[in-house]
């Protein structure tokens, strides 16, 4: 009886080893259409992918994430624009953190950043520390622009590189 035990399990090892016959995929195990999601990033930021204030490049055309049977869930990441937040909502679902192309540096959308006696907040960073404190801009500049500021107790100006509007950068300790 053994030769015969044998020669059955034989054919049952050869059938848990070949690989399972393809079969197309039932709407639950599909996958999500990567140029859907592009289409509504593009749709939510109103700038299609690769142009500033849209997604910085599409979605990468081998994600394999499962397809949700309600609509995607889209959102600024953080409260920010420069990160748009995708969500399946259904149970189990995914989220995909989609970057935003944002303006090159230094370059001036609307004008200055900041403008001669405006109130602006001077960050002192070294390795280790940072601290804030109040100042006046005593000239105006756009993003990553260098400008004379002072302190509010300071009367000797310093220069600071600006940062974004109402904050300017002082680093210390960097060549």
């Amino acid at each position: 009886m053994k030769p015969v035990a044998a020669a059955l399990l034989v054919p049952v090892a050869v059938l848990l080893m070949a690989p399972a016959p393809a079969r197309a995929a039932s709407p639950g195990a599909a996958f999500a259409d990567p140029a859907r999601i592009d289409g509504e990033v593009a749709r939510f930021t109103g700038m299609p992918p690769g142009t500033t204030g849209g997604a910085a490049q599409p979605a990468d055309r081998r994600l394999r994430l499962a397809a949700c049977a309600n609509p995607l869930s889209l959102g600024w990441y953080a409260g920010r624009r420069d990160t748009v937040l995708v969500q399946c909502p259904d149970a189990g679902g995914w989220r995909l953190f989609v970057p935003v192309l944002q303006p090159a540096a230094g370059a001036a959308a609307e004008g200055p950043a900041v403008l001669r006696g405006e109130a602006v907040t001077i960050a002192v960073a070294g390795p280790g520390f940072s601290v804030t404190q109040p100042g006046e801009a005593l000239e105006a500049g756009a993003v990553g622009a260098w400008i004379r500021v002072r302190t509010a107790a300071n009367v000797q100006p310093m220069r600071a590189r600006i940062v974004r509007p109402g904050l300017v950068s002082v680093a210390v300790g960097e060549e």
